[in-house]
């Protein structure tokens, strides 16, 4: 499925809640969010047939995100559902990890490929305060769980958060050294919460080139991925730097997404929403309407003019 960029979108980031079991000061409120009506959110369904209806049209790739999606009601029975449908190639997710230790060996068996694990910090007391209560022992159990059944290559997530956390860089890279584990370090991006943040607490991920200049470039397969990789010397993880805002990739982007309400965004640093539940309960053709959007997907976002998206990260799907 080609966009009018000649750009193929075979990329579906599905939000299944914007419900999370954490508070990080940079995507929610300290209060939490109002629960959305039972009703506006995408049953399991509704899930099953516009993902079906991507997937026909040539997705292949498609990640389930929240909020955090493992606090989300009958999330195997989705990942089942999704992982059976012919044309899938990788279904993966991306966790906070609090959960995954109950959650991996049944997400595993019912066709999870594999996880994404978001983690600033390597440190109890400031993971605590980074998630206002979170325990980060949970989710380094979580860790070791899904490598146990297999949900790998294993990624983690880590915000670069000036102030906070840049004194760790060094610590996350070493975690590859020995391990199969891949740390991508994402820069703080002007979304929701992080708004006003970013003007305070932004840092360019050069700052890991230049904490660890050992750090070899590797080549990237897929021109389609965020991240450019590199390496320890004789490293067995790798070590990803995705740049949204020091440097764009706007140009090979594959991807749209979709909130928990139904709406598909073309673009995460986009305001524009198109609402396939309500077109999907009018029963109107589900496939035409996602061509005709993905026409109109832009060509890039516009985030150095100052145009912020004004919902909140857990709202949109990490």
């Amino acid at each position: 499925m080609k966009d009018s960029y000649g750009r193929n979108i075979n990329y579906l980031r599905i939000s299944v809640t914007d419900l999370c079991n954490l508070r990080c000061k940079y995507c929610m409120p300290e209060e939490g969010i109002s629960k959305v009506n039972h009703r506006d959110v995408l049953s399991i369904e509704e899930i099953e047939k516009v993902v079906g209806a991507f997937v026909h049209l040539g997705v292949n790739k498609v990640r389930l995100t929240g909020g955090e999606p493992l606090v989300r009601n009958g999330i195997v029975s989705i990942v089942e559902k999704i992982a059976a449908l012919d044309g899938i190639k990788d279904l993966a997710m991306t966790t906070n990890g609090i959960l995954l230790k109950k959650y991996a060996h049944d997400l595993k068996a019912a066709g999870l490929n594999r996880v994404n694990i978001s983690l600033d910090t390597l440190k109890t007391e400031k993971y605590d305060y980074i998630t206002r209560g979170g325990k980060l022992k949970s989710v380094l159990e979580g860790i070791k769980e899904a490598k146990k059944v297999g949900l790998t290559p294993i990624k983690i997530n880590t915000v670069l958060i000036g102030g906070f956390n840049e004194d760790e860089i060094e610590d996350f890279v070493r975690l590859t050294e020995k391990e199969e584990i891949d740390i991508r370090f994402i820069e703080l991006m002007p979304i929701g919460e992080a708004i006003d943040l970013e003007s305070k607490h932004y840092v360019s991920n050069q700052l890991v080139l230049d904490k660890v200049p050992e750090l070899i470039k590797t080549e990237t397969k897929d021109i389609s991925s965020p991240a450019v990789y590199y390496k320890l010397p004789n490293g067995k993880g790798k070590v990803g730097i995705i740049n949204p805002i020091s440097c764009k990739f706007c140009e090979h982007c594959n991807r749209v997404r979709l909130t928990a309400q139904g709406k598909l965004k073309l673009c995460l640093h986009s305001n524009e929403e198109i609402d396939l539940k309500s077109a999907l309960r009018k029963d109107e053709d589900i496939e035409e309407i996602i061509v005709d959007a993905i026409m109109k997907k832009p060509e890039s976002h516009k985030l150095e003019s100052g145009e912020y998206v004004k919902k909140k990260m857990n709202q949109i799907g990490g």
